[in-house]
């Protein structure tokens, strides 16, 4: 059966979400480092840790205990290429024509060379990745991230980013797929080998003093990292939203990472400094930071 009708009817519920949200963007924009939407984003966040806590996370660990590190890897591989028609459109848009460029190669190599996207030889021969969406865009020319916004089961955004998931919606592989199991499967997928990633993450999260203000901080920089592309000076870099914990309180404990997609803002483990990406873990164990309450974007 044609998935057609469902597909407008969700991106028209988005369409009309957003659009409620334009009245109100220019005060809440005004207020972006305060939080202001901070009491629904709490009560979502609870919803998503518990989400997280009962499907998400029991899952991601059984699949990492049964399926084999390699075939892993493959799955990974396989979600990334598929990303990569938004990233190059973004590419462009950004006129960065040389990650564009790069970035075609990779999708073209790995599609084919690779066996659909299961294999990774473009990394081998030198071309280069790149994350790039339309929320980038929009902050790349200058329009501003407006208020933290936290998403039932999808995760942190903002009123600059829950748009831009729309558009790139567009560039998806999935949205031309007709066939509504592999769809949903495809649509599935994606966040589940994120949620697999970030596992190691989990530790961190539970022992930061506020799981919510840490998940909230990471993304923000994150974002503003990724906007600038690493290009942030001190003096420019935007502090996270809220306080810090004060000295000797004991950290509050939590279950989960605010749902499979809240955990991407929390991957991180140290403070990054601003010329270094703010998630990229560490390349061993022994270079693992041993204050786990640091946020990393």
């Amino acid at each position: 059966m044609s998935t057609a009708p469902r597909d407008r009817a969700w991106r028209y519920l988005a369409a009309i979400v957003i659009v409620s949200l334009v009245p109100f963007a220019p005060a809440l924009a005004a207020a972006t480092k305060g939080d202001p939407l901070e009491k629904l984003n709490r009560a979502t966040y609870a919803f998503n840790d518990a989400l997280d806590r009962m499907l998400a996370r029991p899952v991601a660990r059984a699949y990492v205990k049964v399926v084999p590190a390699p075939v892993r890897k493959a799955v990974s591989n396989f979600t990334a290429n598929l990303t990569y028609p938004e990233v190059i459109i973004n590419d462009t848009l950004q006129g960065k024509f040389k990650d564009a460029g790069s970035d075609f190669a990779r999708l073209l190599i790995n599609t084919t060379v690779g066996f659909g996207g299961f294999g990774d030889p473009a990394t081998r021969w030198g071309f280069q990745s790149h994350d790039e969406d339309f929320g980038q865009t929009l902050g790349h020319w200058g329009v501003p991230p407006g208020p933290y916004f936290m998403i039932p089961i999808l995760g942190p955004s903002d009123f600059r980013d829950a748009p831009g998931k729309l558009v790139d919606s567009y560039a998806s592989p999935y949205t031309y797929i007709k066939s509504t199991r592999t769809k949903d499967g495809l649509y599935l997928l994606t966040p589940f080998n994120n949620r697999v990633e970030l596992l190691a993450a989990d530790t961190t999260l539970r022992n930061a003093y506020d799981p919510y203000a840490f998940v909230r901080n990471a993304y923000v920089a994150r974002r503003n990292y990724l906007v600038h592309d690493g290009n942030v000076a001190e003096d420019n870099f935007e502090d996270p939203i809220g306080e810090t914990a004060p000295a000797g309180a004991a950290p509050e404990a939590a279950h989960g990472a605010g749902g499979p997609a809240a955990s991407t803002a929390a991957e991180a483990t140290t403070q990054a400094t601003p010329a270094a990406d703010p998630l990229a873990p560490p390349t061993t164990a022994a270079e693992a930071p041993a204050a786990p309450g640091a946020p990393k974007p």
